[in-house]
């Protein structure tokens, strides 16, 4: 999502080049590019306007380290200020003194907040919560049934009374229930409408008046830029939200509200929707995003996501083969298997320090299912030994590799030299030897 922004950020960079000083001309330069990218972004202008404010008043006011060149210590600047402006500290969920612990989820129709309702319900089941649904929102087609096929797929219970019966006996009736099941959270699926309306928030605001809830989640399509940010400060101002969850985050969207809505609400951005996948949730982390954006990376999340779909073990063997530079092309299809389980694969490149350069030297873009398909069929095609040795392989090899794949030798070659560039990455990566920002060397 914050591709375009990572690219001008990087770009505002550089004007520093290697001077030993920053002068107050150079900062304007940098920060006027800075503005741009931000307002292209789609970030809310007052914000950025603020942003490059607090960044250029730091900037001038710090003495430039020895150790550092000019254009580290402004991005260590803007680096702190994007942590202070998507919320600073990681926000906790609220937990009440006697569960169940209350949490409702309000926001427009369109926003996701049916999927991330369930989404939330498999993340807090995996952390060895007991959560119960409660399916408030009767307006919405099928929106009840929709809510029932999620929870089953994940064996979440769901509380729910048709469309019949008011949202206010539903939510009364589930807590109840969520009481005598010993529940540790209750999640409310609230009703939506397609544009906010006065019965639609007098309905919410009841329900919350009624439950109590410790936690008022306000669901917001972060691909709806400002719109997004307009919609949760209105339902904050009149309702009263706690925080926030940004669904569609691994869409093209220029990523705006991201940025927007932390400072234009006052309430902290909570969770993150990766993706369509009941598992595509996770908790936000300011400083997280801070390095994405700025294209440091966000090795953190990619070692947890990887611990879960691969496993400790497995993960530390893969990280120890790396070192030892005894990774060949078995371990590289086997990888493949499982890195699938992550989710998309210019997401996960993005959590990898340069990842602009990275995703050009292994063409990522094009890299679908059917990359991944072809990919196995050549290495299954390869005998063993060349599994071992892919260095080893010569033109003759790969014209045979690619009949028995069904492929040609053009994609062989891409293949060999995809892996040959995976191989020294992950090896760079193993050491702790980042690729850098411009201007950072």
């Amino acid at each position: 999502m914050f591709e375009s922004l990572t690219d001008k950020l990087q770009g505002a960079f550089k004007k520093f080049g290697s001077r030993g000083v920053v002068t107050e001309e150079d900062l304007d330069q940098a920060l006027r590019e800075v503005r741009m990218a931000m307002l292209e972004a789609d970030v809310n202008f007052k914000v950025v306007r603020e942003f490059t404010t607090r960044v250029k008043e730091k900037a001038l006011g710090a003495q430039v380290l020895r150790s550092l060149s000019p254009a580290q210590q402004v991005i260590d600047i803007v680096h702190t200020e994007l942590v202070e402006l998507l919320g600073g500290a990681a926000p906790q969920l609220a937990t009440a003194v006697r569960p169940p612990t209350v949490v409702m989820l309000v926001g427009l129709q369109g926003a996701g907040k049916t999927t991330s309702i369930a989404k939330l319900a498999n993340l807090l089941k995996k952390q060895g919560q007991r959560p119960l649904i409660a399916a408030c929102d009767i307006y919405r087609p099928a929106a009840v049934a929709q809510l029932m096929t999620l929870a089953k797929a994940l064996d979440v219970p769901v509380h729910e009374e048709g469309t019949s019966v008011k949202p206010a006996v539903i939510a009364a009736n589930a807590l109840e229930k969520a009481r005598r099941m010993n529940a540790t959270h209750l999640l409310v699926d609230t009703a939506g409408r397609l544009h906010i309306d006065d019965v639609m928030m007098s309905e919410v605001a009841d329900l919350r008046k009624q439950l109590q809830p410790q936690e008022v989640l306000f669901v917001a399509d972060a691909m709806a830029g400002q719109d997004a940010v307009t919609a949760a400060k209105e339902f904050h101002d009149k309702v009263g939200t706690t925080g926030l969850i940004l669904t569609k985050m691994d869409g093209d969207a220029r990523g705006g509200a991201a940025l927007s809505i932390r400072s234009v609400t006052g309430v902290p951005v909570k969770f993150i929707g990766m993706g369509e996948k009941s598992d595509a949730l996770e908790a936000f982390y300011p400083d997280r995003l801070a390095g994405r954006i700025l294209g440091m990376g966000d090795m953190l999340s990619l070692i947890e996501r990887a611990k879960e779909s691969m496993g400790e073990d497995d993960t530390d063997r893969f990280a120890d083969k790396m070192k030892r530079g005894t990774f060949d092309l078995q371990d590289f299809v086997e990888q493949l298997r499982k890195v699938r389980k992550m989710g998309p694969l210019g997401q996960l490149v993005g959590m990898l320090p340069g990842f602009n350069k990275i995703k050009m030297q292994l063409d990522v873009d094009n890299m679908d299912e059917s990359f991944f398909n072809k990919a196995e069929a050549i290495v299954m095609s390869m005998t063993k030994w060349e599994r071992r040795h892919p260095d080893k392989i010569d033109g003759k090899r790969r014209k045979r590799i690619a009949r028995g794949s069904g492929t040609d030798a053009t994609q062989v070659n891409q293949l060999l030299k995809q892996f040959f560039e995976a191989r020294k990455i992950a090896r760079t990566l193993s050491t702790g030897k980042f690729p850098v920002l411009p201007g950072m060397r």
